[in-house]
């Protein structure tokens, strides 16, 4: 950006994206602030460290006919890449989606070179081609985190609501925009949502680097900000000398509501979720009688969308098929993305739970290109939300159409007939009805012995808008929220922060699969631990220096505190059965609340990411004699 520097592009001053906007007047909301605070947040270059690298199989034919399989979230979206990459139409690839080993967006939208080489690689040696990344390739060559420099300033009254917000980010997008621009938009805007904020101002800008582009990580942009906001409202509730909970509560937003970005708050437990964060962690007496030196205790809430309009404009919604066999069997067909967040089970569970038959009866078929309707993939929490209620509505056709065959078998009308326990009953009567799978084989003999067939096509379009240039608009059919808590323990003589107890609450609606929702809030915990505490790709003129799991730190099982996670339900009206999303959020606050339990405990206000031991320790050093627990409301 500087006079003079290297031009990556022709883009004026190396920016990709410029933002700026304001919604109400941020002056004026200053003037009315009784403290003003102004700090700068600094957060790192992470890897997504799934458990595969990136790898693939392509074959083409004599015909010109190319499969490729792969360890993809998108397949739809990356055939689409690929066959303007190869310059054929789509319908000569086909993609099939293998297991995969995570992904956690850096499997999503955005195609590797990897894949169009090993398919260039399989039409000129007319063979098979296998490729598989390294993990020293993969650190060099993947799309990681986005790195950014949150400059905010907050103005807030003595009775501790906030009187205005402005911010500027400057963030690192690589050699090539990709997904950046999507992302950094998500960091603008996206936890200033969380509260009632009356003005907001934001300024940033996107710059091209010589560095490898940035891509999707669970979040999308949406824990950088996090990181700065959830800092800073401690920091601010400490001015007014109130407590950061207290603080919350007064400003959070409600069900009803309407966010400063147009954020459109058809469910909101975000209340709830604080005052059962402070029951479960025993925060006002923890935070009351003090702690033993070095301990501390910290909040932060969060904010996160159940698909996202802004990501692709022209499409947000699914389509899924269910088909039952005259055997009783169901499949169901979706485009949707199994990356191993446990959407097939609840997929399935969705399916069995409407036709009202045991879940053993149900499979999910593989993602197939060929067979699988269109679907934008895995990413932006909204596989659940909107897979699930395509294969909600393709469940219910299917089994109107069973009715409707049953009620001329039953002669009653088809309104007073319901599937469950694997038979069809007339509602209100002792009569045993017929059994499911007689009915099944039965209509399917009627009409030549063509399975029954089930189509759901769910669109969000008309609760949804496409954001404005200034970035306005509900970009997502619901929002779901939670509050995580940390406590800590700091070791004044090596700077080592060690976790002791963790809880995460939240509002994610309707929980489908309470197991696999615990496994989700777990995993990203202990992801959001690493983006705190340890992780960051180190580089020395743009070589990664630390391109494995030896030299890149992740946590191990001895980082890992006992986790807490609690549900608090509400039921969404948009999503199946009142489910919201779930995947990203769990990571999206924990590294502000570990900073501020560290501040907490220490009386050191952390700024930048990851908080190592040698940061903190350097900190110590600095100021010795750092007042312990020197946050408000004690």
């Amino acid at each position: 950006m500087a006079p003079g520097a290297p031009a990556i592009h022709e883009s004026p001053h190396n920016i990709v994206t410029h933002i700026d906007f304001e919604r109400g007047c941020v002056e004026e909301g200053f003037r009315n602030a009784d403290v003003i605070l102004e700090e700068v947040f600094k957060s790192a270059n992470v890897h997504q460290a799934y458990l595969e690298p990136h790898v693939c199989v392509a074959q083409a034919d004599t015909s010109g006919n190319i499969t490729l399989w792969g360890s993809l979230q998108a397949p739809a979206r990356n055939r689409e890449i690929l066959a303007r990459i190869l310059k054929i139409s789509q319908s000569k690839i086909r993609i099939v989606q293998t297991t995969v080993g995570g992904g956690f967006g850096g499997k999503a939208t955005q195609l590797l070179s990897l894949y169009p080489i090993c398919v260039f690689l399989a039409i000129k040696a007319r063979q098979p081609v296998r490729i598989l990344n390294t993990w020293e390739e993969e650190f060099a060559a993947s799309r990681s985190r986005m790195p950014a420099e949150i400059r905010m300033k907050l103005g807030i009254k003595k009775d501790g609501t906030f009187a205005a917000k402005e911010i500027e980010i400057l963030a690192n997008c690589g050699a090539y925009a990709g997904t950046g621009p999507a992302v950094v938009g998500t960091t603008a805007t996206r936890a200033t949502s969380l509260y009632r904020f009356p003005h907001v101002k934001c300024k940033g800008d996107l710059v091209y680097t010589n560095l490898t582009p940035i891509g999707s990580y669970r979040g999308y942009g949406n824990p950088q900000l996090h990181f700065a906001l959830e800092s800073m409202i401690d920091m601010a509730s400490e001015a007014v000398g109130l407590d950061p909970l207290e603080v919350r509560l007064r400003n959070a937003i409600r069900k009803g509501e309407t966010s400063v970005h147009g954020f459109v708050m058809n469910s909101c437990r975000l209340r709830e979720c604080l005052e059962e964060a402070a029951a479960k962690s025993h925060w006002k007496e923890k935070r009351r009688r003090g702690r033993k030196e070095g301990r501390g205790i910290g909040m932060a809430s969060m904010i996160h969308v159940s698909g996202n309009r802004a990501v692709y404009p022209f499409f947000d919604g699914s389509t899924a098929y269910v088909r039952i066999h005259p055997h009783g069997g169901v499949d169901v067909v979706t485009g949707e993305a199994e990356i191993g967040q446990g959407s097939n089970t609840v997929f399935a569970q969705i399916a069995a739970e409407t036709l009202g038959i045991p879940l053993s009866e149900v499979r999910i078929l593989p993602l197939d290109t060929d067979h699988s309707p269109f679907a934008l993939g895995t990413f932006a929490s909204r596989v659940t939300t909107l897979g699930g209620k395509a294969v909600l509505l393709a469940a219910e056709d299917a089994k109107q159409k069973l009715l409707s065959f049953a009620a001329t078998k039953m002669e009653v009308p088809a309104e007073r007939l319901e599937s469950r326990d694997g038979r069809i009953h007339i509602m209100g009567s002792t009569d045993p009805g017929m059994e499911y799978q007689e009915v099944v084989k039965l209509a399917s003999h009627a009409s030549g012995g063509a399975p029954i067939l089930g189509v759901g096509a769910f669109s969000v379009a008309s609760s949804v808008i496409i954001p404005d240039a200034s970035r306005y608009g509900n970009i997502s059919m619901a929002y779901s929220f939670g509050v995580q808590v940390a406590e800590v323990q700091v070791d004044r003589k090596t700077g080592k922060v060690t976790i002791l107890k963790f809880f995460s609450i939240h509002d994610s609606g309707t929980v489908i699969n309470p197991m696999l929702g615990e496994g989700q809030v777990e995993g990203g915990v202990v992801q959001g631990i690493g983006y705190a505490l340890m992780e960051e790709i180190v580089r020395n003129g743009g070589k990664v220096l630390n391109g494995n799991f030896t030299d890149y730190r992740i946590p191990t099982i001895k980082d890992v505190p006992p986790i807490e996670t609690i549900f608090i339900e509400e039921p969404d009206p948009f999503g199946p059965f009142g489910a919201k999303g779930l995947g990203e959020i769990t990571q999206v606050p924990t590294a502000p609340a570990v900073a501020n339990a560290i501040y907490d405990a220490i009386g050191i206000r952390l700024k930048e990411l990851p908080m190592t031991p040698e940061k903190v320790f350097g900190a110590l050093k600095e100021r010795p004699r750092a007042k312990m627990g020197n946050n408000g409301g004690r």
